[in-house]
């Protein structure tokens, strides 16, 4: 049977009555047109920034809106990755190039308030997290975008060892920097994704988008929610192509991994991760990854990132690490497979196969 929506003239004796009638029919129709346009979904936008696929999910009703604030996110992202790359030309690699002649150099406001983030950091994981490493992470290879499967000379590892650079031989006087050991080179790539989180965040909330979920590569940061639900993520396995669990991620909380299974590469039959120890110059070995969550608080994005690579490095002692940053949601996949969680995260989780887990208070 077919229907219309079109009212017959003759039901309507008076001519003004039928007019009426179009009137409203007209005006429920442009409604519902207006509804369907107008109903909220997620709108994607998608990059490759510092080196990984990133994000910008925002969810509203308004698709330009929408575009706008994701873009100004995109453009941050690019200046980022070009202001602070660790070894194609930027302010970063002038500021190493200043510090291997001897030099002070002068530095950006921005430049200058990382450092000393990071040097606090540093200062508070034991110097486990350092990215005055950056020697050390080009003579394994990984300051490319492809790995060349050989371990390093030596030689040349074992003189920069002996060197010791660190943060703590940065000298920050305002914006001049010099360094008291010309081996210092800087690299922030476990600082500037947790760093680029914190003023994505910033740049959506200024534009008024309240509800948005940033990912860089799995460091991800939640604004507001989806809809009437949180945003929901999973935790990346280490070893299969699948999530070992899920959770929901709440307004102003950040989660980030750090993990063997990203940038690597094999020799031997043994696995070459990026994360390096600096106390043996070795890819650290004995965990698998290590997620920590941070609930809502200020830098919650760079405390998602730089902290998780000093418990990731200190093996079963993890969770002493994780405490000194106030972080009490963590996951920890060791080397053998063994998963510990704490009991603040164990309670948020689900996991979409059995795993058998330790938790620890």
């Amino acid at each position: 049977m077919r229907l219309s929506l079109r009212p017959s003239l003759s039901a309507f004796p008076d001519p003004r009555a039928a007019a009426d009638a179009l009137r409203v029919l007209a005006l429920a129709a442009c409604a519902l047109l207006l509804a369907a346009c107008s109903r909220a979904q997620v709108f994607h936008h998608e990059a490759y920034v510092f080196g990984t696929r990133v994000d910008v999910a925002v969810y509203g009703e308004n698709q330009a809106e929408a575009d706008r604030a994701a873009a100004a996110v995109l453009r941050e992202f690019d200046r980022l990755h070009r202001a602070y790359h660790a070894w194609e030309p930027s302010e970063l690699t002038a500021l190493n190039a200043a510090i291997a002649r001897g030099e002070a150099a002068t530095v950006s406001d921005e430049l200058a308030a990382i450092l000393r983030d990071a040097q606090a950091i540093a200062a508070t994981g034991d110097g486990l997290f350092d990215p005055a490493l950056g020697g050390l992470v080009a003579l394994w290879g990984f300051h490319t975008d492809t790995f060349v499967p050989q371990r390093p000379d030596p030689d040349r590892l074992q003189a920069l060892l002996a060197a010791r650079p660190s943060m703590a031989d940065l000298v920050i006087d305002g914006n001049r920097v010099e360094s008291r050991n010309p081996a210092v080179q800087l690299d922030l790539g476990g600082y500037a994704k947790g760093y680029a989180l914190d003023r994505a965040a910033a740049i959506l909330r200024e534009a008024g988008t309240v509800n948005a979920l940033i990912n860089i590569g799995g460091n991800v940061m939640a604004l507001g929610r989806k809809g009437d639900q949180p945003w929901r993520i999973g935790i990346q396995h280490p070893r299969a192509p699948a999530p070992l669990a899920t959770l929901p991620l709440y307004d102003g909380e950040a989660i980030g991994t750090s993990g063997d299974y990203q940038r690597y590469f094999e020799l031997d039959g043994e696995r070459y991760a990026h994360l390096l120890d600096p106390r043996t110059g070795q890819p650290g070995h004995g965990t698998q990854s290590l997620t920590v969550l941070v609930t809502p608080r200020a830098k919650a994005g760079t405390l998602s990132d730089a902290p998780s690579k000093p418990a990731y490095l200190a093996g079963d002692e993890w969770r002493e690490q994780i405490r000194r940053f106030g972080i009490e949601h963590a996951l920890r996949v060791s080397g053998d497979g063994r998963v510990e969680i704490t009991r603040a995260l164990r309670a948020r989780l689900q996991f979409p196969s059995p795993v058998e887990a330790t938790v620890v208070d």
